[in-house]
């Protein structure tokens, strides 16, 4: 466990470079790595590259989007219109989880996946076996310090902040939203009401982060 309390000094710039930065943790014995960053800065296509490149390795994945409210629960609390925001996820089980995993006293802890073609979380999707060398976790809200999130961070061993251009981050989320069924017309009203609001608040945690990657 790793508490950052510096400014970001190291920068990676290609894919070989956050290879060998993951294989250096893994040799340190430090296993837990999160990849933050706004909403469409690529987080996921990160961790899938090092998931990739890292075959010889035991790599887990634990996505902080498996802790999502259902929707069921996001209509019974009013917060449906809102859905992505911090209050939206069960940031108690994710904390609880990735404690479990880094006790190490399970063969294995199951945690949700996402399904996003139904934007809904699944539960007991992943595992993640106790002899992982490497544990990737990706999401929006990894260096939060407020309502919860604080203690995500703690358990972490290391975080990185994904950067990108926002014009291209906005230009990928509303490609995705349209791929998932909205009219181009509803993904960019939501990604400039929601998206938006959340990445804003993430570009303010950045400064929690112990690397920045720009891939370009």
């Amino acid at each position: 466990m790793h508490r950052h309390t510096g400014a970001v000094t190291t920068v990676l710039r290609d894919l070989d470079a956050a290879t060998d930065r993951a294989r250096d943790l893994v040799r340190d014995g430090r296993r837990l790595l999160g990849v933050a960053g706004a909403p469409g800065a690529g987080k996921s296509w990160l961790v899938e590259a090092l998931l990739a490149r890292c075959t010889d390795l035991s790599v887990a994945h634990v996505p902080m989007d498996g802790f999502h409210l259902a929707d069921v629960a996001l209509a019974r609390l009013g917060l449906l219109d809102v859905k992505g925001a911090p209050a939206t996820f069960d940031v108690g089980g994710y904390v609880a989880a990735l404690r479990r995993i880094a006790a190490r006293e399970e063969e294995v802890v199951y945690v949700p996946g996402f399904a996003r073609d139904l934007e809904q979380p699944l539960a007991a999707a992943l595992a993640v076996r106790r002899d992982a060398a490497l544990v990737l976790t990706e999401g929006n809200y990894l260096l939060l310090g407020d309502e919860g999130w604080g203690a995500v961070r703690d358990q972490l061993d290391e975080v990185w902040f994904v950067d990108v251009p926002d014009a291209l981050r906005i230009q990928r989320l509303v490609a995705r939203h349209v791929a998932f069924g909205k009219t181009p017309q509803q993904a960019e009203a939501w990604v400039r009401r929601s998206d938006e609001a959340n990445a804003r608040l993430v570009a303010a945690s950045r400064a929690r982060a112990d690397v920045e990657v720009r891939l370009g």
